[in-house]
């Protein structure tokens, strides 16, 4: 009789154990919810009740969390490191269209839309994500009318990036594509800005390695910037920005 009542003790505690970290996670999610786009305006009670279709992913450096191809099933939010999302041609060529950063979202066109993912997803570094399967956002998108405007507002700034993106590729001179990857990239020592190669700059630019190194050297040559080793260290912002065609 006493080894059932210890037994039931200590299962009872294990239960209430579970039920705090449970209650706890909850907690960090709703808290985490608050400084997205997409839950941007509701309360704390429509904040719990989203939390409980969250789920936990975590990559390291390398991991690839999107294949382009695959079935869109799951919209992801970075909560620590980054994630860089991009484009692979046929001949193997690599196209960086964006870096995701805590508290963005990345797969929100496909898991909306066609249903096929339409990026590859990489993480740059040790990456802890948050996952809403499609099924559940539509439950979510039913229950809350608020998160289908903050939606229509993220996917609105989404195509203005893409358009700009366009624009840049276009129009704008490779040392000029530089140097607004400078301006928006250039890590400040916290794992939110990690370093890029210059072989990530040239997928984020539209162009080859060696070319994006010439334009580095012809940076660092008008005192716009300082190659310290393997850091760059903008020395002449305002003259960066004009480069760029940032200046108002």
């Amino acid at each position: 009789m006493l080894n059932a009542v210890r037994v039931a003790i200590i299962l009872a505690k294990k239960q209430s154990r579970a039920l705090s970290i449970g209650l706890e996670g909850m907690t960090v999610q709703a808290e985490f919810l608050k400084t997205t786009p997409y839950f941007s305006g509701l309360n704390a009670e429509e904040l719990d009740s989203i939390s409980k279709f969250i789920f936990e992913r975590v990559a390291e450096r390398g991991e690839i969390v999107l294949f382009e191809g695959e079935s869109a099933k799951v919209l992801y939010f970075v909560v620590s490191g980054v994630v860089k999302v991009f484009k692979t041609s046929a001949d193997g060529k690599e196209q960086i269209l964006y870096l995701v950063r805590p508290s963005e979202s990345f797969n929100d066109v496909p898991v909306f839309g066609s249903g096929l993912n339409l990026v590859s997803a990489e993480a740059m570094g040790p990456v802890v994500l948050y996952g809403i399967k499609k099924s559940d956002l539509e439950i979510i998108l039913q229950g809350h009318s608020q998160v289908a405007l903050n939606i229509i507002r993220v996917l609105s700034q989404r195509v203005e990036y893409l358009i700009s993106l366009v624009e840049d590729l276009s129009f704008r001179r490779v040392t000029g594509r530089v140097a607004k990857i400078l301006l928006e990239h250039v890590g400040d020592g916290t794992s939110e800005k990690p370093r890029l190669t210059q072989q990530e700059m040239a997928a984020m630019a539209g162009t080859a390695r060696e070319i994006v190194g010439r334009s580095l050297k012809s940076l660092e040559e008008e005192g716009t910037i300082r190659l310290d080793h393997h850091r760059i260290v903008i020395t002449d912002k305002e003259a960066l920005r004009e480069m760029a065609g940032l200046t108002s």
